[in-house]
């Protein structure tokens, strides 16, 4: 069953071994090999008197030879340096047996694996039965399931009498160890990092810097690609966009006075619309009253008339005023032609005296003004025949009011 209480243990050290190892792997081996001039490794075993020597490198050990403790070995160490060009490079690790080992496992709190030697160096003389000056030690935190809170590692030691003799017979031939580790828990130099030496620091090979150094430019080099890779395109962006806004900053001013001129433009366009649909919507003047003129029979005369928005008050004298009515809706120009009083009769001359009030209305078939003055025929109106048939005038009274358009006649329309 899943324990969600369980705490998550992350070894930020031992990511960064294996992230460094993967990045590791993908560099070329040529350009490794400028990097740093150790490849492989020799392990040194000792045997009954004897050293025993291989040769790993990725994980393959091949045997090279058996070397006594001696003159005999150094001389034989030197005869196999110069078959093997390999060797040169290799650096040498010191591989203990359980005949130079005493090893223990341990079961420690958690909070110890970061200072495991530490620890156990505090506590040494409750694991072994030597004193601290007697023995080289080192301990390894393992792999295996640790109860909560706990964790098992392994204390290797031997003694400093065993490990004396074998250094300096080792140095004698002509080998630098290295390390020493002990067989039973070797070193995985392929996978881990983190090894453990049973070698005294003042005993230890001293590492060259220079490949270090190399190792921290090249890595210092990548970083700062990244970090150029990244930055570099936002930077020249941001440039593009502060080239782009001055540009704008210098055109604004004019382009906000192009705009405020075609808002003044736009503002003049529409109040002309307004005005042209306003004297559109209704036909001129002239038409409308030669229209009128023309409707109108020679038998009735109008003593008023007035145009004012749109409509047409007339007032006047016809034998049949009810027939007005129908010649005025009869017309594209007029509509809805209606008696604003009732008709009476004029008791001396007989006839109907009317007072009507008509709309003003545009026919679609009325042309322009220009062509209407070239002469041609307005459709609803008919033809005037006052000029070839003369007729005697009527006399007409003419009833002048501001702001109004006149009539006298029985067909002849004037406006004042």
């Amino acid at each position: 069953m899943l324990n969600l209480n369980s705490t998550i243990d992350l070894d930020l050290k031992k990511f960064w071994r294996w992230w460094r190892r993967e990045l590791g792997n993908w560099v070329p081996e040529k350009i490794r090999q400028l990097i740093s001039d150790k490849q492989g490794f020799i392990i040194v075993r000792p045997e009954a008197g004897q050293l025993i020597l291989s040769y790993l490198y990725k994980g393959q050990l091949e045997p090279l030879a058996v070397l006594d403790r001696n003159e005999a070995g150094q001389s034989a160490y030197q005869a196999l340096l110069g078959k093997d060009e390999r060797l040169a490079k290799a650096q040498v690790v010191v591989r203990l047996t359980d005949r130079e080992v005493i090893h223990k496992e341990l079961v420690l709190p958690a909070a110890a694996k970061e200072n495991l030697q530490q620890v156990i160096a505090y506590e040494l003389d409750r694991y072994t039965p030597f004193k601290a000056e007697q023995i080289y030690f080192a301990a390894k935190a393992l792999e295996d399931t640790n109860e909560p809170g706990q964790i098992k590692a392994i204390l290797i030691l031997t003694t400093r009498e065993i490990l004396d003799a074998l250094y300096a017979d080792i140095k004698a031939i002509g080998l630098v160890p290295l390390l020493i580790d002990y067989e039973g828990a070797a070193n995985d130099f392929e996978q881990d990092d983190d090894y453990y030496n049973l070698l005294p620091e003042w005993l230890r090979e001293k590492s060259a810097r220079t490949p270090k150094l190399i190792v921290v430019g090249l890595l210092a080099t990548v970083f700062l690609l990244l970090v150029t890779a990244m930055v570099l395109p936002v930077w020249l962006e941001s440039q593009a966009v502060e080239a782009l806004q001055e540009k704008i900053d210098e055109v604004e001013p004019e382009a906000k006075k192009v705009k405020a001129m075609q808002l003044e433009i736009d503002e003049l366009i529409e109040q002309t619309q307004l005005l042209i649909a306003e004297k559109t919507a209704r036909p001129p003047v002239v038409i409308m009253l030669n229209a009128l003129s023309s409707l109108i029979k020679d038998d009735t005369s109008l003593t008023y008339a007035q145009y004012s928005e749109g409509h047409i008050q007339m007032q006047g004298e016809s034998p049949a005023a009810s027939g007005l009515i129908g010649v005025l809706e009869a017309s594209d120009f007029f509509a809805n032609a209606r008696f604003v009083s009732p008709v009476t009769q004029d008791k001396v001359t007989g006839l109907e005296r009317f007072q009507i009030t008509v709309d003003v209305t545009k026919p679609p078939a009325v042309e322009s003004e220009s062509e209407s003055e070239q002469g041609e025929p307005i459709k609803g109106a008919e033809p005037d025949t006052a000029a070839e048939e003369p007729s005697e005038p009527e006399a007409n009274t003419t009833e002048p009011s501001d702001n109004t358009q006149q009539t006298g006649g029985s067909n002849d329309t004037t406006g004042q």
